[in-house]
Order: structure tokens, then sequence, then C-alpha cells
């Protein structure tokens, strides 16, 4: 055989554009979609650690190095210590060794001299809440200028020669906090006494450019002052005194020496932007070197042999890590299935086109060309449509997903790309590689499976079993490996094995009764459909494993969901609560009523200063009106509970306020309550110095009114006069306006929406991430899925078409034609959309024990309402289902509509391949 020339690739490109076009988009979008998978997990992995790093306070995730002077130097030595150009060798030294990936943000990093000990300041004109003293903190850091606008005076300088430690007078700057708390000004002047009284003069007052940021958390008293209690006896009450922070010109600090114990610092902020979460573990490690590894070793032998190294990013940095190691394993869930769907789809493409050209490519056999050769011209003329798309596809996923790493999406697109290319060689060289006079019967099923077939079935039920038992036991974050991630995978992968060799049996069966209804349309729908053949499986594998990992995916946002929900709903109460330490206006429940949405106010008086009067021990204590809390707590599922178990007695009071401290409240309460006291009757001083007896008849979990583990629920008609006046009203409905919810509040009270406390549970784009990723995967499944059914339809469309043309030339009807076609896709559209319900349900029962879905719904291992599990969601198993059902039906009925207008004698041409 010749080899591969152009001309034979154009003319099969000319010959076919529609199938090249088809299969370039295909390539294409699968490409965009898998380059856009590793970009989209660095930009969300790399948002979340930037984010938990900059939520942290900039003392916490800094690296603060310190080193006092070295004992024994003479004054002369430890001043030059001291001095700006031994301090900035210093901090260049202390940059050397921080390691990569770690990357200092130089503009936010500072260093300077401070005095460990704030001294006390004699001066009367400083606040003195308590009478004692206020005490001053010095520091000379560098580049104040840059770090802070100057409202009023100047910078500090030194005047009269180089600072020393025989230095007495200074110059200093404070925050405009400072001054308006301290009630300083430009000329204040300030004496502390110290070991070496010195006088210090403001000179200025200045306004940090960013006051939370790195360069002034050194110390935060030199920001903002700082109100401290001097210790003193354990329950003597404890005096107050003001701390404050004057700035000292860098020149300076050689002049603390003779006053206050000093240090050097040396304050290193991360470059947020230069984070990566795929840099983690080089992060922790860089971290730790520099805290007491091989770096904090150099800093002993460049800066100082006291040096030391202290940060809390490590913390942070750990956080981190254990929100993406429970996130992790659950997108890999949701990108293996989505990946697997969409591979089935290429091969199934690649199967179409071999099957389309099975004459032409037998012809070529049988005229002597090679396995091998043959082989090549159909990669060449594949690749020359599929590289390119794939390029295209990989273009269009950088430019729609920026700021990642470029090789992992090159490499997912690479691998699209040779999918594509491959299918379609490696499945003509399997079915031509023996030479053939005629094509078999190709709508007709073996009676018995191959050896092979049933060994590689047989290895991926184990498989399947193995990676679903693994998942149970150790859980989807505790290191279950790849083979867990593909889980749902092979739950279907099973799933469409069994189904391709038991559904075909009972249609054989009810064939033969068939026969004896009137007409042809039925026994034929079923004899044609009872056959069945191996290119049935990638269908239904496809259709299967996207009905997989839609119900699965679908249940993790389903859980998600439903956690964030309840936990809200725990904090809130109801759908919006308006609560006040005092009584609400009487008016406010009508205001309320009144604004978009609300269809019911219930009111509470909660009294959280109730006590016990043997241990005097506080337990929340809600009066309500049994009526109308118990539908709260029926609608809400928060405790229901009968409203005539808990209404006042008889005798108990006569409304609210007339209730009497010796009757006998029913109460509801917690379990950790009820356990306390039992069923006996106990008193309960209320915060306004009145008391109740209570006896517990129901225990609940929660209540509304309450969030906590400890509370009791009584009528509040029987506590006594002015008790637990309304301080609480709890709102239900539906889209619940919080702007108009507050006007009507006004100053009355605190708004709650539950809406908002839901909200608040998405705390990292680490969670947002793995929730669109998830959404992407059903949605791409699904998408997927239905264009396997249609290329398994195309697949047999030219056979159809000549059976119908044939038929009607018999006499067959357009109407008969048409409940043909559709009655021929039921029976394995059905089987199909009735097993993969079947299937979703079970992967979902099967991995439930196995996932835990608290991190990615509420950002920590704790959730108020406890383990968040996988649940089956209902619309993600049903929609599908219908949708296989209607596509399968609907094209169907186009195509016997088509072939109609087409008539019978286009379908018929001799030589036409069927």
């Amino acid at each position: 055989m010749n080899p591969v020339t152009a001309p034979w690739v154009r003319t099969r490109l000319r010959a076919a554009p529609g199938a090249a076009v088809a299969l370039a988009v295909l390539v294409a979008l699968t490409a965009c979609l898998a380059a856009a998978f590793p970009r989209a997990l660095d930009r969300y992995t790399d948002a979340g650690l930037r984010q938990a790093v900059e939520r942290a306070p900039a003392d916490v995730t800094g690296v603060l190095v310190s080193a006092a002077p070295a004992p024994g130097l003479d004054v002369a030595a430890a001043e030059d210590s001291l001095r700006p150009r031994p301090l900035a060798d210093g901090y260049r030294s202390v940059l050397d060794a921080v390691e990569s990936p770690l990357v200092v943000d130089e503009e936010q990093s500072s260093y300077g001299v401070r005095a460990t000990d704030s001294l006390p300041s004699p001066e009367e004109w400083l606040p003195r809440p308590d009478g004692l003293p206020a005490q001053m903190v010095l520091a000379a850091p560098q580049g104040l200028g840059d770090h802070a606008r100057l409202r009023s005076g100047r910078l500090p300088r030194v005047t009269g020669g180089r600072a020393g430690a025989s230095t007495t007078e200074l110059e200093a700057a404070v925050t405009e906090e400072t001054a308006r708390t301290l009630h300083m000004r430009a000329g204040s002047v300030v004496r502390l006494p110290g070991r070496r009284e010195l006088t210090v003069r403001v000179t200025g007052i200045v306004a940090p450019e960013r006051p939370d940021g790195a360069y002034w958390s050194v110390d935060p008293v030199l920001r903002s002052p700082s109100l401290r209690r001097a210790p003193g006896p354990p329950g003597a009450p404890a005096p107050t005194y003001w701390v404050g922070g004057l700035l000292l010109a860098p020149e300076a600090a050689p002049a603390l020496l003779g006053s206050a114990p000093v240090i050097r610092y040396w304050h290193l902020a991360p470059d947020p932007d230069a984070l990566h979460g795929r840099d983690l573990d080089g992060l922790a490690s860089a971290v730790a070197a520099v805290e007491s590894g091989p770096g904090l070793q150099r800093l002993h032998a460049t800066v100082s042999p006291l040096a030391d190294a202290t940060t809390g990013l490590d913390d942070v940095l750990a956080t981190y890590g254990r929100l993406r190691g429970d996130i992790g394993p659950l997108v890999a869930v949701a990108a293996s299935g989505a990946g697997t769907v969409a591979a089935v789809v290429l091969l199934m493409a690649g199967g179409l086109a071999g099957d389309r050209r099975r004459a032409e490519l037998a012809l070529l056999r049988a005229r002597g060309a090679s396995v091998r050769g043959l082989a090549g011209r159909l990669l060449a003329e594949t690749a020359v449509v599929a590289v390119p798309a794939g390029a295209l596809g990989l273009g269009a996923a950088l430019l729609a997903l920026p700021g990642a790493r470029l090789l992992p999406a090159l490499w997912a697109a690479v691998a699209v790309t040779a999918v594509a290319c491959l299918a379609l060689p490696l499945r003509a060289a399997a079915a031509h590689h023996r030479v053939r006079v005629h094509d078999d019967r190709r709508d007709a099923a073996s009676p018995r499976a191959s050896r092979r077939r049933t060994v590689a079935e047989l290895t991926v039920v184990v498989l399947a079993l193995g990676a679903v038992e693994v998942l149970r036991r150790r859980g989807a974050a505790d290191g279950a490996g790849g083979l867990v991630a593909m889980a749902p995978v092979l739950v279907g992968v099973i799933a469409a094995l069994v189904l391709v060799r038991l559904y075909p049996l009972p249609l054989r069966g009810l064939a033969r009764p068939a026969r004896r209804l009137r007409g042809a349309v039925g026994p034929l729908a079923l004899a044609r459909a009872g056959r069945t053949s191996a290119s049935t499986v990638l269908p239904l594998l496809a259709l299967l494993t996207a009905f997989t990992v839609a119900a699965f995916g679908g249940s993790v946002l389903g859980g998600v969901a439903d956690a964030r929900d309840r936990a809200a709903l725990l904090a809130v109460g109801a759908d919006a609560r308006v609560e006040a330490v005092e009584a609400l206006p009487s008016g406010l429940p009508a205001r309320l009523r009144e604004a978009p949405g609300v269809r019911e106010v219930t009111e509470a008086g909660v009294d959280h200063l109730a006590k016990t009067p043997d241990d005097g021990q506080s337990l929340p204590l809600a009066g309500v009106e049994p009526g109308a809390y118990a539908a709260l707590a029926g609608r809400t599922g928060l405790g229901a509970f009968p409203a005539g178990r808990l209404t006042r007695p008889d005798g108990a009071g006569s409304g609210h306020g007339g209730g009497s401290g010796d009757a006998v409240l029913p109460a509801l309460a917690s379990p950790a309550v009820a356990e306390r006291f039992g069923d006996r009757a106990f008193r309960l001083r209320l915060a306004d110095g009145g008391v109740a007896t209570l006896r517990i008849v129901l225990v609940r979990d929660r209540t509304p009114a309450v969030y906590g583990d400890d509370f009791l629920v009584v009528d509040r008609a029987g506590l006594p006069a002015g008790a637990a006046p309304p301080n609480v009203l709890l709102l239900t409905g539906d889209d619940l306006d919080a702007g108009a919810l507050r006007r009507a509040a006004g100053d009355a009270g605190t708004v709650h929406l539950r809406s908002e406390e839901r909200d608040s549970y998405v705390d990292s784009p680490l969670q947002s991430g793995a929730e669109r990723v998830y959404t992407a995967a059903v949605a791409a499944g699904a998408g997927y899925a239905a264009l396997a059914l249609l290329l398994s339809l195309a697949s047999t469309a030219p056979e159809r078409a000549a059976l119908l043309a044939r038929l009607r030339t018999m006499g067959l009807t357009r109407a008969q034609g048409r409940r043909l076609l559709v009655l021929e896709s039921l029976p394995q559209a059905l089987p199909a959309a009735l097993g993969g319900v079947l299937t979703g349900w079970a992967a979902v029962r099967l991995l439930s024990p196995g996932i835990d879905l608290t991190t990615i719904a509420m950002s920590t291992t704790a959730s108020p309402v406890g383990r968040a599990e996988l649940r089956t969601d209902p619309w993600s198993l049903a929609v599908p289902a219908v949708a296989v059902l209607v596509l399968a039906v609907g094209v169907a009925a186009v195509q016997a509509w088509w072939s109609g207008r087409r008539g019978a004698v286009a379908e018929l041409r001799a030589g036409d391949a069927r």
C-alpha cells in the first residue's frame, strides 16, 4: 500500500464535510472542557489559599524575626547594631533565608527597633481612667513616611548629631487614633523616666495607609492605644490604664538603649498574589525551615546567634490544607465521571464513523490494503480535523480561565485529541484485521459471549465492588486513592454490562406471544428490539454512567444545600428573626406582618438570665403562646409538639401576668435539661426577680426560640406578671425583603434572615468552586449522554430508513411506520431510563456512608446539624430518565417523518450501502 498522501486525506474530507465538521466541534468542545477543569481547579484553590491568608490577621500570617543585642557588647557596638545600615543588612539576610515558594511582599514588610517594655509617663494631661499613669511603647520603624500620610506637623528626625545611649531628648510621631485617645497634638511633650529619663516631643500626627496591613501589625499599640487592666488579687476590681505608641526616627533607635530593653525586628509579610494551592506542601516546608530549620540556622550565622523566628502562617496553611483535603476527593469523583462519559462519546463517534465506512474499508482490505496502512490513512484524515479542533478548544479554555498553569490543561487537551484521533483507526483495525468476503448480519446477537468479554466484565465488577467497599470503610477523604474516585463510574459500568446482557431476554420472550396480536407493527418492533450486539454496550455505558454521575452530583449538591439550610434554620429559628435584649414595642408585630412575603409572626419572650435557685446556673427560658408556637415548630421541623401539652393548667393564671409561682407549669426542655431535672417539679428564678415552678413534660432536641443545647419553653400566660416580655419575633414567609424588615424594625431590634445566614456558610472559594465543578459535571454528563443516545440512533438510522421504505412498498402506512420506530426505540430507552434511575439510587445508597459533606457545606469539620450526608435527589434521577425517553421517542418520530417525505425510491436506490 502506498504511504499516506495529502490527496487521499483531502478527498475524504471533501467527500464527507458534514462528518468532519461534527467531529471538529465535538473535539473542540471536549478539549475545551478537559483543559478548563485543571485551570478552574487551580483558580479556585489559589483563591481559597489567598483568602485564607488575607483574612487572617497580619500579625499571624507574617514571619517575625527578632534579635536582642548580643550580650557582652560595649555601648558603641550595641549602638552601631541598632543603626539603619546594619538593620538593612540584616533585612537582606532575613530575605535570603526565606526559601521558595514562599514569596515576601517587601512593600508591606518592615524592620526596625522597638522597646520590649512600656514606660509609664508622669504627665498629668494624659488620660487616667482609674488614676494609673499612661504608658508608652517606643519604636523606631524604617519607612514610616511610605506607610503613613502626614496629617499635621512633620515626621520625627534626630537633631544635634548622632543619637546614642546618652541621648535624652527625642522626637516622635503618633497616629491619629493615638492622638485622639491620649489627647496629643503636634508639640506635646511626654516625659518617660525609665532607666534614663527621656523627653519625647511629638512633632507630627500621621494616618496609616493600611491600618490592618502587615507594617502596622508588629505591635498593635503603635497604631491604636490599648486600655489594659493592672494585675491584682483574684476577685478584686482591676484598675485600667492606657498604653500608646511613640514612633521615633530610625536614626534615634540607639537612644533606647539607655531607657528600656530593646530588640531588633524584621517582619516579613507573605505576598498573597504569589500563593498557589499546588505549592501548599512547599509553603509549609519553607515556613518550617525559617521557624526551626536551615533558614533559622542561616539567621543565626548572618544576623545574630540570638535570632528567633515566629509565625502563625503554618497554622493557616494547615487549616486550609484540611479543607482542601476534604473537598478534593469529592471533586475528583465528579471529574472522573464526566470525563468517562466524554471519553465514551468520543469512542462512539469513532465507532459510528467506522460502521458507516464498513463496506469501504472491507473493500480496501480485499484489494490488498494492510491493517497498518489502513489505520495510517484513517489516522491521518482524523488528525487533520481533530488536532486543529483540539488546539482551538485549548485556546478557548486558556482565554476563558486565565491565571492558571498551562501544562495540565495542555495534557488534558492532548489526551482528548489523542482519543479522538485513535478511536476510528483502532476500531477499523479491530473490525478488519481479517479479510472478509461479505459482512455478517449487523443486528444479530451472538448466542454466547466470548471468554474475553466475560473475563473483562468480571474484572470490572471486582474493581467496582472493591472501590465501593474501600469508600464505605475509609471515606472519600481518608486516602482511599484514585480507585475510589472512579467508584460511581464503575457502578454505572456494572449496570451497563448487566443490562446489555439481560434486557434482550424478556423482549425475545414477549416476541412469540406478540405474534398473535393483530397487525405486524408490534411483533416486528419487539423482534427488532430483541436483537442486540456488542455495539449496544457503549451507548448504554454512556447513559448509565451519566445517570450515576448526575445522581451522585445532584446528591452532593442537595446534601450541601440541605445542610446549609438546616444550619441556618437552627441559627435563626424561622425564615427571619427580630430580637432585642429588652421588650420589643407592642406595635412591631403588626408592622412586620405588612412587610412583603411575611405570612406569620410568632412572639416569644426569652429570659437568658433565668437561674436555678440551688446552683445559680443560667438556663434560657422561653415564654410562648402554645398554639402559635406549636404551629411554628411544626412548620420548621424544630421540635414539633402538641400545643395542649404545654398549655398552662387551670389555676396557673388567667392571662399573661396572672401566673403564680406556686402553680406548676408544664415545660418543654432539651435532653440535657431533662436529664438534669427529670420529671420532678423545680423552681426557676427569673431575671425580674420572680419565681416560676416548672415540670418537664416534653423533651425535644431543638426549638425555634432558643439556639443551643440548654433551654426551657413554657406557656407565657402562666408566668408571673412582667416576666419574659416578648423580645423575640419569629417570622415565616417566602422571599422576605431584608430591607423592608429592617425598616419596619428600626432601632427596636436586630433582624436576622435565614437566607443571609445560609449564604454566610459559603466562606471559601474552595466551597463555591467545588459546587461549580459538580454543577458543570452534571451538566456535561447530561449533555454527553444525550449526544451518546443520538450517536447510537444515528448509527442505525440508515438501516431503519431502508426498512421503512421496504415496508411501505408492502403497504405500511406512514402512521404505522412512526409507531414501528417509536415502539422499537422504547424497549431500549425504557430499560436504560429505569436502569439509570436504579443505578443512580443504588450508587448514592452504597457510597453515602463514606462521603462526608460537612466541610464543603460549612467550611468546617463541625456542623450544628451533625454530619452532612449524601441524600438521593429525586430531580437528579427523574429529569435524565424523562429526557432519555423523550429524546429517543422524538428522534424516532422525526426519522419516520423525514423518511416519509423522502419516499421509498430514494431509500432503495440500487448500490446504496444499507
